[in-house]
């Protein structure tokens, strides 16, 4: 066995971990210009000839799942509700067998339209990034006037059945730092489940700067203000975020209402790490962080077979650093912004 063989059938790496969970960005635009993210003007999408079609990523969805041993798949962007076939693709994976659990994460724009939908193709469920309660700072934030439609989004997730529906939130010092308690409140009062994240070193300008992130003790302070939280008795197990219950307040179907803290930064979690990435244009990344990428729509255009890819896609993840080295003084941001990644 040499050190560029994976031993394992399933996308396994030399540090002992499995990837069961995969990760596909379905594009790389976005309909909102996130200040953590993106500059006002956008970015130079990806050119469609590029970008997999339909059936690429159905195909290699179905490798994943059928050859590789994921079970989780999780359809990111850019803003996957802007990719036109995406209730058909989420159908295709849900037939998949054996079929994975199927999610997606959203800004929540066009999900009022589109929850039913995607509930009747097979989705499970839906993660909905909302960064305060405040319109107005949602627009400083994201430089659009759009925080009623992403409120009526996860009304929709929810009455469609896509539970538990989850919120994501980012704080920014200086800008939405205090809005832990009242984003708590807001989720408590709808029976979502709300998971605040660490801002990360991903943004196109490369200006992230660890002082000015707000920490996951500090959210918990402030959260601690106003709730009493207890530790979840539930296994963590892979999961990034981790949860506590809220005590005195139940979830939708009187589950135990849960917050979470997703401390990439202050408190990484990469030895559990069980993910696998597919960027809209086909290339695999072993972690978020990563510095290099394997080309796998190159080699389906050529003709490579399945088993040849799911070759590819051992090797790629075999080669998975043990962590992503944030603390490293020789760590650099990748060259790819989160957008063209895929969360």
């Amino acid at each position: 066995m040499t050190h560029s063989e994976p031993p394992h059938a399933g996308l396994a790496d030399r540090h002992g971990r499995v990837a069961t969970d995969l990760r596909v960005s379905l594009t790389d635009r976005c309909n909102l210009r996130c200040t953590y993210c993106m500059p006002a003007e956008g970015l130079d999408w990806l050119p469609s000839p590029t970008l997999l079609t339909d059936a690429e990523v159905v195909r290699l969805v179905g490798i994943a799942v059928g050859l590789l041993g994921v079970t989780e798949v999780r359809f990111t962007g850019g803003e996957p509700l802007l990719r036109r076939g995406l209730v058909d693709i989420v159908r295709a994976v849900a037939e998949l067998e054996p079929r994975p659990q199927t999610m997606l994460t959203t800004n929540g724009i066009g999900l009022a339209r589109l929850a039913a939908p995607l509930a009747e193709a097979g989705l499970d469920r839906v993660n909905v990034s909302l960064d305060t309660t405040d319109p107005a700072r949602f627009k400083e934030l994201t430089r659009r006037d759009r925080h009623a439609d992403v409120v009526a989004g996860l009304a929709a997730a929810a009455d469609a059945g896509l539970t538990p529906v989850k919120m994501n939130a980012v704080l920014l010092r200086g800008v939405n730092d205090n809005d832990a308690v009242p984003l708590l409140r807001f989720a408590l009062e709808r029976g979502y489940e709300l998971r605040f994240i660490e801002q990360m070193p991903l943004d196109a300008g490369h200006t992230w700067r660890r002082s000015e992130m707000v920490t996951g003790a500090e959210i918990l302070a402030q959260l601690r203000s106003a709730f009493t939280l207890e530790p979840d008795p539930v296994r963590r197990g892979g999961a990034p975020a981790e949860t506590w219950l809220v005590d005195g307040h139940t979830g939708i179907g009187g589950r135990p209402a849960r917050v979470g803290v997703i401390a990439s930064v202050s408190s990484p979690f990469c030895g559990a790490c069980d993910r696998t990435r597919l960027t809209a244009d086909g290339a695999v990344r072993s972690c978020l962080f990563s510095q290099e990428e394997t080309d796998l729509r190159g080699a389906m255009r050529s003709g490579a077979s399945d088993n040849e890819l799911a070759d590819l896609w051992r090797k790629a993840m075999w080669a998975k650093p043990a962590g992503h080295g944030i603390d490293d003084p020789r760590f650099l941001q990748p060259a790819r912004p989160m957008s063209a990644i895929g969360g």
